[in-house]
């Protein structure tokens, strides 16, 4: 199964949602392959680079021998063929596709069997399923009728009583491409500090934040 995880609006929580998956992905004990596509930032390489790292240091320099490994490969412009291959490969593969209009993110859709769009609650970010609805269905009408699009909101205000999340779920429902997820990925603090240790939230102390991830991943992992 080839899991994109992409959108045209940089910002908006796909390396961050792609690198969290990758970690429970891997506490799970999947066969699964991360794939970053963006090479002017390689942020999920970079992750991936981290966190190996972290398995090699001893305890006593802040290494953790119990992290476990992710394989990470590196792959721009036309990314089709190259995720095709991996996927007779490996059980997934998880495709951070980054945050514009871009060959990367055109070529993995067209390979995708799950496109998640992770979107801030702003209105900068939902008006960009316009665009995002065109690039699915170009893809779908052309090579890839069977795709399934997942939106998720991603840095939604930690308030719960805050009215933004529901305002986003009111703005999804004009958009019949993309089925909203119920999990809501909240602006946590756990997140930014698991990125830049190379860990991911399920590997975290925060047991609400571990549960966000946990609760996505069931979900579009269910049956996997």
């Amino acid at each position: 199964m080839i899991v994109v995880v992409g959108g045209t609006k940089g910002g908006s929580g796909k390396t961050t949602l792609a690198t969290n998956i990758a970690a429970w992905l891997a506490n799970e004990g999947k066969d699964f392959v991360l794939v970053d596509t963006d090479g002017s930032q390689a942020s999920c390489a970079k992750w991936a680079e981290r966190r190996n790292e972290t398995r090699e240091l001893p305890p006593e320099d802040g290494g953790n021998p119990n992290l476990v490994k992710i394989h990470c490969y590196q792959k721009t412009g036309n990314v089709f063929e190259a995720m095709r291959e991996l996927e007779n490969r490996y059980e997934i593969v998880l495709v951070d596709a980054g945050g514009a209009d871009s060959k990367e993110l055109r070529t993995s859709i067209a390979a995708a069997d799950k496109l998640l769009i992770p979107l801030r609650t702003s209105i900068l970010d939902l008006e960009t399923l316009d665009r995002l609805e065109e690039i699915v269905s170009q893809a779908m009408d052309a090579i890839n009728p069977s795709l399934e699009v997942i939106g998720v909101l991603s840095q939604a205000p930690a308030n719960p009583s805050m009215t933004e999340v529901s305002e986003a779920r009111e703005f999804f429902k004009d958009y019949q491409f993309v089925t909203l997820n119920e999990n809501v990925i909240r602006d946590r603090v756990t997140y930014r500090m698991c990125v830049r240790d190379g860990r991911g939230a399920v590997e975290m102390k925060n047991s609400t934040a571990k549960a966000e991830i946990q609760l996505l991943c069931q979900e579009v992992f269910e049956n996997e």
